[in-house]
This record gives C-alpha cells, sequence and structure tokens, in this order.
C-alpha cells in the first residue's frame, strides 16, 4: 500500500456556508495538520465536521464546535490529528463570517 505525504488543502479563506474542503479520493486519509488563521481584526469561529460518505454534516460529526480565534491567532487544532477518513469521507468547515479565516491541511493519502 503506498503512502502519500501530501497537502490535502492549499491554503483558503472558509466560506461562511457549510462547505466541503477535501474528500478523500483513495482508501484512506489521515490528518496530520489542519492549521486555521484569522485574518480578520475581530474575534471569529470556525467550526469543522469530519463526515462518512453518504452523510451529512451535523452535530453527530462535529469535532470542532465554534472555536473562537482572536484577530490573528493561528490554531492547530489537535483535536483533528490522526483522525482517518476512508474513501469518500470528507472534511467540512464553517465559519462565523466569510474571507475571515484561512485553513491549510496536511496529512497521508494511502491507496
Amino acid at each position: 500500500m503506498p503512502i502519500v505525504a501530501k497537502t490535502l488543502l492549499e491554503p483558503k479563506l472558509v466560506e461562511q456556508v457549510q462547505t466541503t474542503q477535501y474528500t478523500t479520493p483513495v482508501t484512506a486519509t489521515i490528518i496530520d495538520k489542519f492549521t486555521a488563521t484569522n485574518v480578520n481584526t475581530a474575534a471569529r469561529t470556525i467550526s469543522v465536521n469530519l463526515v462518512r460518505a453518504g452523510d451529512v454534516p451535523g452535530s453527530n460529526n462535529l469535532i470542532v464546535n465554534a472555536k473562537t480565534l482572536q484577530s490573528g491567532e493561528a490554531y492547530t487544532f489537535p483535536e483533528l490529528v490522526g483522525h482517518i477518513l476512508n474513501t469518500g469521507d470528507y472534511i467540512s468547515t464553517l465559519a462565523s463570517v466569510a474571507a475571515s479565516i484561512t485553513i491549510r491541511v496536511s496529512g497521508r493519502e494511502v491507496s
């Protein structure tokens, strides 16, 4: 089984609506790092769901609930590190204000 370390999601601004950010295209994906930075001048929140294939974001797959980031703060989400996503599983996010929080995700894809 080849294991490829890679950037799963290049840096991008998070939407103010629940949005799929990454879907596992292989047998499994392991999240190694998930970083969010508040680029706004006021405190903002971000929520993160790890959703099984065929399911929708909801309280049953909410891992980070409205984590507050102060202006300029970066956070590396230890609660997401090590989670495994199987084929078709995905990462979904929701920001309190659009274009206020930048995220980047790295990990390993297992084929």
